[in-house]
């Protein structure tokens, strides 16, 4: 992670998500996401997170680009269930949809990959896809098996140029989300709910209604999302502390994980080993070693980390 990523914590600005259901208007003077992604450190690799562009903000999260230099060993990279579906280009090949992740997906990438991506807040994809997520859960497929015409995304020259034809290609088949998910993912987020049931209670709908909506829109049951953002918001707090320059563990596990919503840490022993594969010392070591040399995740964990203050002053 780049020595600025603590600066940019505090910068970041707006809601998680957009109002729900509402799309903002695209700008016509917009010709794709104008910013940069540097390259990877010699021997090494990086991951840059950026927010989306504003026209698709109440539809994507953050786009981002995974690059390993050429001289650079294999990497392998551990994708997080996080409750989302992502659009995923290897530049040079086609690109892929990855559904909603309920386990750990690992994966090699070679020296001199570069890898670009859109992340869908969840329960925005099926509007895009228009189809139900639940079709797509756990799974990860050829994007051209969703919509026929993406073969522009794996003939673009560069990073920029491939997210700017995901931008196109996204809002070409953009739709509003069903707006009582979005705003039951709202309450979902870390530190803004203490379970479904009062949840449900407030949106006036039955679990079995409830459940069914989030099936189509997200493709996961809205508990088994609340854990999967539960351990986003776990995650900041590690990302926070590795770009400040400290220990993830920070004043131990059992404190970490209180902060971030556990009962108690063999609460977050289970959930980590469950969603990433590792015990969490094991796991956090992993996250340190690859994302301190690096790694920007700022577009993704800002936003949870500014819902943590919030919640500590209230």
């Amino acid at each position: 992670m780049r020595s600025d990523m603590n600066a940019a914590y505090g910068r970041t600005r707006g809601p998680i998500l957009n109002e729900p259901g509402v799309l903002p208007r695209p700008s016509p003077r917009h010709t794709g996401p104008m910013t940069r992604f540097p390259a990877p450190p010699a021997g090494g690799q990086s991951h840059t997170e950026r927010p989306p562009d504003p026209a698709l903000r109440g539809l994507v999260s953050a786009v981002w680009v995974q690059q390993v230099a050429p001289d650079a060993a294999p990497y392998l990279h551990r994708r997080i269930p996080n409750g989302a579906a992502e659009l995923v280009c290897e530049l040079g090949s086609p690109p892929r949809v990855v559904g909603p992740l309920t386990a750990p997906l690992a994966h090699v990438l070679a020296p001199g990959a570069v890898v670009v991506g859109m992340r869908f807040h969840p329960g925005a994809f099926a509007a895009v896809a228009r189809r139900p997520a639940s079709d797509l859960t756990g799974l990860a497929i050829d994007a051209a098996d969703v919509w026929p015409a993406t073969a522009p995304l794996a003939d673009a020259a560069d990073p920029r140029a491939a997210l700017a034809a995901m931008r196109r290609h996204v809002l070409a088949h953009a739709a509003g989300p069903d707006p009582l998910v979005s705003q039951a993912v709202r309450g979902l987020m870390p530190w803004r709910a203490t379970d479904v049931t009062s949840l449900r209670a407030s949106l006036h709908l039955s679990e079995t209604q409830l459940r069914r909506r989030f099936r189509a829109a997200v493709g996961l049951a809205p508990k088994t999302l609340h854990r999967l953002l539960r351990f986003q918001g776990l995650l900041a707090l590690v990302q926070r502390s590795i770009a400040q320059g400290r220990k993830p563990t920070g004043d131990g596990i059992a404190d970490l994980a209180l902060r971030a919503g556990y009962a108690d840490q063999p609460h977050l022993t289970r959930e980590c080993v469950r969603l990433t594969g590792l015990p969490p010392r094991a796991f956090l070591a992993e996250t340190r070693r690859s994302c301190a040399c690096g790694h920007d995740h700022a577009a993704s964990f800002a936003p949870l980390l500014r819902a943590e203050a919030a919640a500590s002053r209230a």
